[in-house]
C-alpha cells in the first residue's frame, strides 16, 4: 500500500504544530470534504471532532482511564473496520472476511469504513454529541444515515465492525452506561459500583499510610475526591486474561511504621518541589495531559517514519490499548495498596513547622512555608498513589512504540512558548523553551520524572509503574500480532 503524504513538506516538528492542526485548521474544514482516496480519516476527520468530546469529559485530558477508554476505543474500531482490508487480519470483535487486494490500492475503503466503525464508537462513547458524529460523516462527504451492514461495501463493514464493538464493550465492567448494580434510573456512567471506600476522610488523616482524598476548591467552593473509577480494576482486558499476573511490590516506604523511609521520601518531594526548572514544570503539564503526551507523540511519530494508513492504526490501536491494559493492572494495585500520597504525608510529618518547597503559582521557591500548607505542582490525582499511574502508561505506550517501530529512536521536539503554563500561565516558563525527547526511554524516563518533580508521586512509584507498563506493553503486542495474523 502507497504511503499517504498527509502534509505538503516536511511532518510537524513540535506539538505547537499538531495543536495547530488538531485545534484550529482541521475543524474550520468541517464542510469541505477530505481526500479519503489519499488521505488519512483517522488523523484528519475522526480525531479533530473527537478531541473536543475528549476534553469535555476531561478538562485536562488528565483523567487517564476515562481518556483511554475513548481513545482505545475509537482506535479498536478503527482496527476493526480495516481488517478485512488486510490479507490475514480478523479483528478484535468481528471477523467480516476478506475483501479482494485491489479495494485496498488506496485509502479510499478503508477510510469509509474506519469513519462509520468510529461513528458507532462515538455515539457510544459521548451520545450526547450526535450532532458531531453526524456532522463528522458529512465533512467526509458521506451520508450518517446510511446504515447498511453488507459486508461488500466498505461502509457496510464499517457498520459491521462497530456495531460489534460497541456490543462488545459497553458493558465490559467499566459502566460506562452507568447500569451496573441494576441501576434502571437515574444513572450515572462511569460510576464506582464496587463499594471502595477510603479509610481516611479529606478532614482527618487516621492512618498516615493511607490515601486521602483531596478537597479543592475555594471560597466556599469546595469538592472532595472520590477514587476515579476503582471499577477499573475489573474491567475486562484485551491482552492477557486476569490482571493479577502483574504485581507491584509492596511500597514499604509509605508504610509510617518505617517512620525513617517514610519521612526521607516525604523530604524528597520537598527538595524536588523547591528546586523545579521552567523544563521540569513544562514537562509536568505536558505529561499531565494524555492527549498532548500519548496522542500526539503517537502521531508525529507516524508521520516520521512516514506510516501508511494500514500501519497508523495498527500503531495508534496497539499503544492505546497497552496503556488501557495497563491501566487495569494498575488501578488492582492502587486499589490494593491504596497507599497515602505526597500531600497528606508532608502535612502530616510536618504541620506547621516550616519546610522549603514551591509557596504556589507564581510564587517560586519559598523558605517559610507551613508544612500544612504545602501543594504540589499539578493538582492532586484523585486516586490512591502507588504505583504511578503516568509512568506506567507512558512505559507501555514508549514500549509498546519501541516493539511497533522497530527502534528506539524518536527525535520528538515539543514547542514551550513563554508563560504559556496552565499552572503558573503568563509566568512559566520565563522564555520560549524546546522539549527533547530524542528517544522513547527519554520519553518514558521524564515522563516518569515529570509526577515526582511535581510532587504528585514518591520515587519508589515510578519504577514499579514501569515495570508494569513495559510488561503489558508486550502482551498488548502479540495480541495484536496475533489478530493480524488472523488468530
Amino acid at each position: 500500500m502507497k504511503k499517504p503524504h498527509l502534509f505538503p513538506s516536511r511532518y510537524p516538528r513540535s506539538l505547537t504544530l499538531l495543536l495547530v492542526l488538531f485545534t484550529v485548521i482541521l475543524p474550520a474544514r468541517a464542510n469541505e470534504h477530505h481526500n479519503l482516496t489519499h488521505g488519512n480519516a483517522a488523523i484528519e476527520v475522526v480525531i479533530p471532532f473527537a478531541i473536543p468530546a475528549i476534553f469535555e469529559a476531561s478538562p485536562t485530558a488528565g483523567d487517564a482511564t476515562l481518556v483511554l477508554r475513548a481513545t482505545t476505543l475509537i482506535t479498536n474500531s478503527w482496527f476493526d473496520a480495516v481488517a478485512p482490508y488486510h490479507p490475514t487480519a480478523v479483528g478484535v470483535y468481528s471477523n467480516l472476511g476478506r475483501r479482494p487486494a485491489n479495494e485496498s490500492e488506496n485509502n479510499l475503503n478503508l477510510n469509509i469504513a474506519l469513519l462509520y466503525a468510529s461513528y458507532h464508537a462515538l455515539n457510544s462513547l459521548f451520545p450526547h454529541r450526535n450532532d458531531d458524529w453526524r456532522a463528522m460523516l458529512a465533512s467526509a462527504g458521506l451520508d450518517p444515515d446510511n446504515n447498511t451492514t453488507a459486508l461488500t461495501e466498505p461502509a457496510g463493514i464499517g457498520n459491521a465492525a462497530g456495531i460489534a464493538l460497541v456490543a462488545a464493550r459497553e458493558n465490559d465492567g467499566m459502566n460506562q452506561l452507568g447500569n451496573e448494580g441494576d441501576r434502571t434510573y437515574h444513572r450515572a456512567p462511569y460510576a464506582d459500583y464496587t463499594g471502595y471506600a477510603p479509610v481516611n476522610t479529606a478532614y482527618e488523616l487516621s492512618d498516615p499510610s493511607r490515601w486521602q482524598p483531596a478537597m479543592t476548591g475555594s471560597n466556599g467552593l469546595f469538592k472532595i475526591q472520590q477514587f476515579v473509577t476503582p471499577q477499573m480494576r475489573i474491567t475486562r482486558p484485551y491482552s492477557y486474561h486476569n490482571p493479577k499476573r502483574f504485581r507491584a511490590r509492596p511500597p514499604v516506604k509509605s508504610n509510617v511504621r518505617n517512620y525513617g523511609a517514610y519521612r526521607q521520601q516525604a523530604d524528597e518531594v520537598l527538595q524536588a518541589s523547591a528546586s523545579m526548572t521552567d523544563e521540569q514544570k513544562a514537562m509536568a503539564e505536558l505529561f499531565d495531559n494524555k492527549i498532548n503526551s500519548l496522542g500526539f507523540s503517537a502521531v508525529f511519530a507516524s508521520f516520521s517514519q512516514q506510516l501508511s494508513l494500514a500501519e497508523f492504526i495498527q500503531y495508534d490501536f496497539l499503544t492505546n490499548m497497552a496503556a488501557f491494559d495497563t491501566a487495569i493492572a494498575i488501578w488492582q494495585e492502587k486499589a490494593r495498596f491504596d497507599a497515602v500520597r505526597p500531600f497528606s504525608a508532608i502535612r502530616y510529618l510536618y504541620g506547621d513547622e516550616l519546610v522549603t518547597a514551591w509557596g504556589g503559582p507564581g510564587q517560586g521557591t519559598v523558605y517559610d512555608l507551613k508544612g500544612s500548607e504545602w501543594t504540589s505542582y499539578l493538582p492532586v490525582a484523585d486516586h490512591p498513589e502507588y504505583p504511578s499511574g503516568s509512568a506506567s502508561f507512558c512505559a507501555a505506550h514508549a514500549e509498546a512504540s519501541r516493539l511497533f517501530l522497530g527502534s528506539d529512536q524518536l527525535g520528538y521536539v515539543v514547542s514551550v512558548p513563554q508563560g504559556s503554563s496552565r499552572i503558573e500561565p503568563g509566568v512559566t516558563p520565563a522564555a520560549d523553551i524546546e522539549l527533547v525527547f530524542p528517544t522513547w526511554s527519554d520519553f518514558e524516563h521524564n515522563c516518569s520524572m515529570s509526577r515526582f518533580w511535581s510532587g504528585v508521586h514518591f520515587l519508589s512509584s515510578l519504577p514499579e509503574g514501569e515495570k508494569i507498563g513495559n510488561r503489558v506493553a508486550r502482551y498488548a503486542y502479540n495480541f495484536m500480532v496475533a489478530k493480524l495474523n488472523g488468530d
